[in-house]
C-alpha cells in the first residue's frame, strides 16, 4: 500500500484528508500546533498544553463515525460560561492530554475511538509559539500576530527548542509522497518547514513532494499572491530540495461569489501562472478541483484526492 505524509493545519488539511481517507492508501497527517486564537489559544495558555484546535479538525476530518458522533465532537457551548466557544472535541483532547501524559498518546486514543483508518501525529509535544521576525529586527510573537503582519516578516522559527518525534522522522522516510497541503501558508505549512529535524528528513527523501495549492488568497498573508508566488516561499524552505509536482484549479468560479468574497473578506482567488511554475520546474497538474458549497469556496475533496493518488500510482 502506498504511503503518503502529509503536512498542515487547520481547514486545508482536514478538506484534503477527507478525501483521501476514501482511497486504499496509507495516509499520515502531521498537524501544527502552534495556534493561540479562540478556543485553541485559552486552552493553551490556561492548562499549559499544545494546540488542539487544528489536531481536533483533522480527527473529525478521517473519523469514520455517524453524523451524530460528529456533531457532538463539533458541538461549541455557547451559554455565557467558562466553557463558552469551546467546541466538545477540543475540551476532549484538553482531558486527555491529562490522562494520556501528552497530545500525541491522546490523539492515537482518539483516533482508535473516531475508528481513524491512517495516523494522525501532533507536530510536536511542547508549548511552542511561532515567532516572527521583521526586516528591522522586530519580533512578533504567536501565529496570530505573525499572521497579521507577514508581510513585515523575514524569518519564522519557534520561542523554544522543539522535540520531533522519531516516529515522525520515520514516516517521512517511508513516505512515497510527502504533501504539503493547502491552507495557510505561513502558519499552517511553514511551522513544519522551518524545523530542522523536518528539513532534514524531507532532504534525504526520494519521495516526490507535491504541493495542494491554495484556491484563494489570505488577507494579510498572501494578498495577490500567484501559485508560483506559494512554490517560490515553500522552495525557499525547502531547500535544497523543491516541490516537484503543483496540483492547482483550472475551473472559472462564478462571478458573484468570487465578488463577495474579495468585498467581505478580502480574498482573492490565486492566479494560475503556469509560466512561472514552469521556470520553477515543476510539474503542473491542473483540473477542476473546485467546489463551492452553500457560497463558499473549497476544494472537491474527492476529486483531489482522486488526482494525487493517480500521480502516485503512475507507472504501476
Amino acid at each position: 500500500m502506498k504511503k503518503i505524509v502529509v503536512f498542515g493545519g487547520g481547514t486545508g488539511i482536514s478538506c484534503l484528508l477527507s478525501g483521501l481517507k476514501l482511497f486504499p492508501i496509507d495516509v499520515t497527517a502531521i498537524v501544527a500546533v502552534s495556534d493561540d486564537g479562540g478556543s485553541t489559544g485559552q486552552l493553551k495558555r490556561e492548562f499549559d498544553i499544545p494546540a488542539v484546535g487544528d489536531i481536533g479538525k483533522v480527527l473529525i476530518s478521517m473519523a469514520n463515525i455517524d453524523e451524530d458522533f460528529k456533531n457532538l465532537l463539533s458541538y461549541r457551548f455557547t451559554k455565557e460560561s467558562s466553557l463558552e466557544n469551546h467546541p466538545v472535541r477540543n475540551v476532549m483532547l484538553t482531558a486527555l492530554i491529562d490522562l494520556k501524559g501528552n497530545l500525541t498518546d491522546a490523539t492515537k486514543y482518539m483516533c482508535k475511538l473516531l475508528n481513524v483508518k491512517g495516523t494522525i501525529l501532533p507536530l510536536m509535544e511542547e508549548k511552542a509559539e511561532l515567532v516572527g521576525v521583521g526586516k528591522h529586527g522586530k519580533e512578533y510573537l504567536g501565529e496570530e500576530s505573525v499572521s497579521q503582519n507577514i508581510k513585515n516578516i523575514r524569518k519564522l522559527y519557534y520561542d523554544r527548542a522543539v522535540n520531533i518525534s522519531d516516529e515522525i522522522i520515520q514516516k517521512i522516510e517511508e513516505a512515497d509522497l510527502i504533501l504539503l497541503s493547502s491552507g495557510s501558508l505561513y502558519t499552517s505549512i511553514l511551522p513544519h518547514l522551518i524545523i530542522p529535524e523536518i528539513g532534514k528528513a524531507i532532504s534525504g527523501s526520494h519521495a516526490p513532494i507535491m504541493y495542494v495549492s491554495n484556491l484563494v488568497t489570505q488577507p494579510g498573508e498572501t494578498d495577490d499572491y500567484t501559485v508560483s508566488d506559494h512554490l517560490k516561499t515553500l522552495n525557499k524552505h525547502l531547500a535544497p530540495r523543491k516541490v516537484d509536482v503543483v496540483l492547482a484549479n483550472n475551473a472559472k468560479i462564478d462571478s458573484k461569489i468570487v465578488e463577495k468574497y474579495s468585498l467581505l473578506e478580502q480574498k482573492k482567488l490565486v492566479t494560475l501562472d503556469k509560466d512561472k511554475i514552469e521556470e520553477y520546474k515543476a510539474r503542473l497538474i491542473e483540473d477542476k478541483i473546485v467546489a463551492v458549497e452553500n457560497g463558499t469556496i473549497r476544494h472537491n475533496a474527492m476529486k483531489t484526492a482522486y488526482l494525487i493518488l493517480s500521480y502516485l500510482m503512475e507507472g504501476e
